[in-house]
């Protein structure tokens, strides 16, 4: 009886590891092995075998923090070895994802960088530094209530030196600081920039990520919000998937707008390329332009413009060629023949920068979204807010990190 239990220990090694039994989420290897090894102890401590001492079997079986069909998720997973240390440990969702992680120090213990993620089958399989093998698997509970975003540039677009990168969420977001953490930006060319929590003209969560000065022409910047598995909070909800957008600077391009002087010039790469007549809101009232830095959101073309949607009661509703789009509330770049003899004279339009059909064609022909309008003069009824269109210009690089709600500069990584 003790040499046929030899030659079991023998063949059930580490290095040829026995069948698996999955108990509440524990998987253990070889329940024969433990019972022929108890065996082969006690029968050298009788001293009947021959002599020779007795080696016990390393212990290879895993456990898993997580378990069973309905695991809490925004959790890392932690898996343990029984003894010995781990060599290899692959955690991968039913959809093919895998988790990375980092074995401790003492070999013991092997974590996962994220998070698991809500509604997701995982298996997981670990190999020891003796060759053995274990495996466990576990579902999270499905999230009762999802997030989702809106990311600008869009995905593989070029875009002018003032563009942010910004992300809209459909609910608000509580845990800012979780957030912002999952949110990764690389550049070509390390420039510095930072986060900023601010609330869109929408009313929901918004972040923008701005560099310290305008982009350098050509630079690439690659967003990778890691999103899935994190909670948002209460109201929020979870994100269930992770986002991603690349997009290159284009020409460096400069619009300055002075209400003072009624001028509009279009500045490349230092130098003035136009220099037109304009005519900007009127003066004194809700018809003023805005000043500051705003940022050419879109290049819309011919539109329907009514004065009503801007709360400006019935006084125009016309179709207007060139219509460029600084801010959500209503200031725009466009032709306004209607306005001809006030360009380069007098502000007297209801909020808009008006040109000439051929000044305007000309200069949505050259300008690029994500370009910026430097608007300056004595004739504004404010400064373009940070929310309304893309503001973060306005706001000073020290306060401006001071909305991060990981409290400092998001440094991005070099690609």
């Amino acid at each position: 009886m003790i040499s046929v239990c030899r030659r079991i220990r023998r063949t059930t090694s580490l290095a040829h590891p026995a069948r698996l039994t999955l108990i509440a989420g524990t998987a253990v290897l070889g329940a024969a092995l433990t019972a022929c090894s108890g065996a082969a102890a006690s029968d050298a401590g009788s001293g009947s075998d021959d002599g020779a001492k007795s080696t016990r079997t390393p212990d290879t079986r895993i456990t898993v923090n997580l378990r069973g069909t309905t695991a809490a998720a925004g959790k890392p997973v932690t898996v343990t070895l029984a003894d010995g240390k781990l060599k290899t440990v692959k955690v991968t969702a039913a959809e093919g994802d895998a988790l990375t992680g980092r074995v401790s120090g003492d070999g013991r213990t092997w974590t996962s960088d994220r998070v698991a993620a809500p509604g997701t089958e995982y298996s997981v399989e670990a190999t020891d530094t003796g060759g053995g093998t274990d495996r466990a698997g576990f579902s999270t509970a499905a999230a009762e209530k999802v997030n989702k975003l809106t990311l600008a540039p869009g995905k593989n677009t070029t875009v002018g030196i003032a563009q942010p990168l910004s992300i809209v969420f459909d609910n608000p977001v509580k845990d800012k600081a979780a957030v912002e953490r999952g949110l990764k930006v690389t550049t070509s060319n390390n420039t510095e920039g930072s986060w900023g929590w601010l609330q869109d003209y929408s009313g929901k969560d918004r972040i923008d990520w701005r560099p310290k000065e305008y982009w350098k022409s050509g630079t690439r910047v690659t967003l990778d919000a890691d999103l899935n598995g994190i909670d948002s909070g209460p109201a929020g909800g979870w994100f269930v998937r992770d986002y991603a957008t690349t997009f290159t600077i284009g020409r460096d391009q400069v619009v300055k707008v002075d209400l003072d002087r009624h001028r509009l010039a279009l500045h490349r790469d230092g130098n003035a390329v136009m220099d037109v007549p304009m005519s900007a809101g009127t003066p004194g009232g809700d018809k003023a332009s805005w000043r500051g830095t705003a940022v050419l959101m879109a290049k819309e073309g011919t539109i329907n413009m009514r004065s009503e949607t801007v709360g400006l009661g019935d006084a125009y509703d016309k179709m207007v060629d060139s219509s460029m789009r600084l801010t959500w509330s209503g200031m725009y770049a466009h032709a306004a023949p209607w306005n001809a003899a006030y360009f380069g004279v007098a502000n007297h339009s209801s909020g808009c920068v008006g040109m000439s059909d051929a000044n305007a064609a000309e200069l949505y022909q050259k300008a690029q979204v994500g370009d910026p309008f430097e608007i300056t003069g004595a004739d504004a009824k404010g400064t373009v807010a940070e929310g309304n269109g893309y503001g973060a210009w306005n706001v000073s690089w020290s306060d401006w990190q001071a909305k991060s709600a990981l409290g400092r500069s998001a440094r991005p990584r070099r690609s």
